[in-house]
């Protein structure tokens, strides 16, 4: 087929209902799959449509997401193959014992991935199905089992070649990271917040009110959600990725002190001419913010400004932050190192681990294979190893996902459609090879369809469990004997793992997008209990300042996708949060203050100790901060006003601080 036959073929299939762009994507990856089965085939391997599936679940839309998922998936599948084996081993044909140990190792494969990020997750699940893979299938024949792990390791070694040379070839390098304007535009916008905050401070207003503040933080939260993807692949990228979600933070932390009076206070050192000073060089700095794609220049304004605002509150080391941040954002997309003395100077970037999550992944895993193998165990049905390989996808893969009950839905209606495109390549194909190599070049078609399929707006989001089924069910082993009643049973047994999967997810810790944002929630009380508990090193502080900016994005995110009326709830909820974890940090400051007396010292010590029991009792910290607050009024000023906005926030947000940490 020629080019220009080519294209005319994409624009009629775009009047069909397909998707062009995704057409195209989805047959380069099907003609990829084509060469993995073939090339695999003629290595002599005994599954050689395994390569095929590795095809499809490596092939990316971009360069270095495709190397980076490759290496994971190679990786996942050692680590896999290596454990599958000592399962049979160990379990010696004792499949009670078999069972028992793939639920321990589906466990924990599935907690472990639900702490990590990105293509490493993806890595650990494939870890734990494919140890299934080979378990399951040699259940019946241990001495089988070496065999067998070479041939799952050397199919998808050959599915991740066929992967990346395709890919390599047809796929682009990279694009530039989404987000990066919208957050260099945020950046102006707060850099004249800034300006018009040095003459409302005179007149005792706020440039920010609550809306505002939570409608910029959920757009800050809408682009650190998608950055995890765009950081594959080089070290460029990851630190382009690194230093976009840096200067996130130091624009979330500019916020916060805008929002605080304490942030606004005025001193004579702060004369109308540094005013106009500072303001003239942040319009000038956010002009070429919103103007140039690399306003290098913009650092030198916000330079100007930042000596222009001394003895004005922290105004001087907000400024200082940003310009680092941005300096760094802008070398991040060029090799060139950035200065060893920038590199100590600069917030630290941390990023939130879903413990609670991660925890309940592990025990519904574990659970689900164990209830769903014994079933097997005690019944005998021959199907029941496909039903098990099934389920320990769908509890792993789909265990990070936000809504999982819901897609299983798309995720059984793709398994439904595989197995039927898989019968009738078993039912109206096969029966008519006199090889195994026919076998082979008749099941190519197939996974053509299987692309179709995966291309079509109507079927798409079930495209892809469709491709993996069609694979799964179709092994070439001649001679090809049809057995009707067999291969509805393997279908039948191949459709129950995610339905398996939907009455795991349903039942056992079932997993709401509501359970999500409360144990968030939990882990952000918790770790201002922490915070109270265990004085830190200033390193250690920074650590937990950046954690808690990242969980405030993540629960801002989080409520959006149960209510979009909660946002400004959460923002709320999150920044009291942020607020009383800043509370935390003065009063141990206070607590090395040789020069306080014995009254305020237990006094500090006291509201500590109420602060590590939070959720007990949340009413009970406030008369205790604001005792403090009143014992340091004349000495420390702005950290009274500190302690008593924290009190403040803590009796607003009563609900937030006492029954989160109940799930915890």
């Amino acid at each position: 087929m020629s080019i220009a036959a080519y294209d005319r073929f994409l624009e009629r299939a775009a009047q069909w209902g397909f998707d062009s762009a995704r057409l195209r994507q989805h047959l380069r990856t099907a003609f990829a799959a084509c060469i993995a089965v073939f090339a695999a085939w003629a290595l002599g391997l005994e599954h050689p449509q395994w390569a095929g599936m590795t095809v499809w679940a490596a092939s990316q839309p971009l360069r270095g997401q495709l190397l980076e998922k490759s290496f994971y998936r190679t990786t996942g599948t050692i680590i896999g193959t290596a454990a599958g084996v000592a399962l049979v081993l160990v379990a010696n044909g004792n499949l009670l014992w078999l069972v028992t140990g793939l639920a321990v190792w589906m466990g924990i494969c599935a907690g472990l991935g639900n702490l990590q990020r990105s293509f490493a997750s993806y890595g650990t699940m494939l870890a734990g199905y494919s140890a299934s893979m080979v378990a399951l299938l040699d259940s019946g024949n241990p001495a089988h089992v070496y065999e067998l792990g070479w041939d799952r390791l050397f199919t998808a070694l050959t599915g991740v070649a066929a992967a990346l040379i395709v890919g390599w070839l047809f796929t682009p390098v990279g694009a530039e990271i989404p987000g990066n304007d919208k957050v260099r535009r945020l950046c102006a916008r707060l850099l004249r917040d800034i300006a018009a905050a040095s003459q409302a401070a005179a007149r005792g207003q706020s440039v920010l009110s609550p809306k505002d503040l939570a409608e910029r933080l959920a757009v800050m939260a809408a682009i650190e959600e998608g950055l995890d993807p765009h950081a594959a692949g080089s070290q460029r990228s990851r630190r382009s990725v690194r230093a976009l979600r840096r200067l996130i933070n130091t624009q979330i932390s500019a916020l916060l002190w805008l929002r605080d009076s304490t942030g606004k206070t005025l001193t004579a050192e702060f004369t109308p001419e540094h005013a106009q000073t500072m303001n003239k060089a942040l319009e000038h700095a956010a002009k070429l913010l919103e103007t140039q794609p690399l306003p290098l220049a913009a650092i030198e304004s916000i330079a100007t400004a930042r000596q222009a605002a001394a003895g004005w509150g922290h105004a001087e080391e907000i400024l200082t932050n940003l310009g680092l941040a941005l300096q760094a954002h802008f070398v991040a997309a060029s090799d060139l190192p950035l200065p060893e003395h920038h590199r100590a100077r600069q917030l630290p970037v941390v990023l939130h681990s879903d413990w609670v999550g991660a925890r309940r992944a592990m025990l519904r895993a574990f659970s689900a294979i164990f209830l769903v193998g014994l079933i097997w165990v005690v019944t005998g049905w021959h199907g029941g190893a496909y039903m098990l390989l099934g389920l320990s996808v769908m509890i792993t893969v789909f265990s990070s996902f936000e809504n999982p009950v819901f897609t299983m839905r798309f995720v059984t209606m793709g398994q439904a459609m595989g197995a039927g495109v898989a019968l009738a390549c078993q039912w109206f194909a096969w029966p008519f090879a006199t090889s195994q190599l026919q076998m082979v070049l008749m099941m190519l078609p197939f996974i053509f369809i299987g692309a179709l399929l995966f291309s079509h707006r109507r079927t798409m989001l079930a495209g892809y469990d469709c491709n993996m089924v069609i694979l799964l069910a179709l092994w070439p082993h001649f001679p090809y004997q049809l057995d009707v009643g067999h291969s509805l049973s393997m279908a039948f047994a191949i459709v129950t793992g995610p339905l398996a999967g939907w009455l795991a997810y349903r039942f056992i810790l079932p997993v709401t997008a509501q359970g999500r944002l409360d144990g968030l929630r939990a882990m952000m009380v918790h770790e201002i209990q922490d915070m109270a508990a265990a004085p830190q090193h200033a390193r250690e502080v920074r650590v937990w300042r950046a954690r808690l900016y990242h969980r405030l994005l993540r629960l801002i995110r989080a409520s959006e996708k149960v209510s979009a009326s909660s946002a400004q709830e959460a923002a709320d909820c999150g920044l009291a949060a942020l607020r009383v974890g800043k509370a935390v940090l003065i009063l141990h400051t206070l607590e090395g203050d040789v020069l306080m007396s014995e009254s305020t010292l237990r006094s500090v010590r006291s509201a500590l100790q109420r602060l590590q029991h939070l959720p007990n009792s949340p009413t009970k910290a406030l008369p205790l901060l604001q005792g403090v607050a009143e014992r340091i009024q004349l000495r420390q000023p702005e950290n009274a006003l500190q302690l008593q906005l924290a009190a403040q926030d803590i009796a607003e947000h009563k609900k937030f601080f006492a029954t989160t940490a109940k799930i915890a």
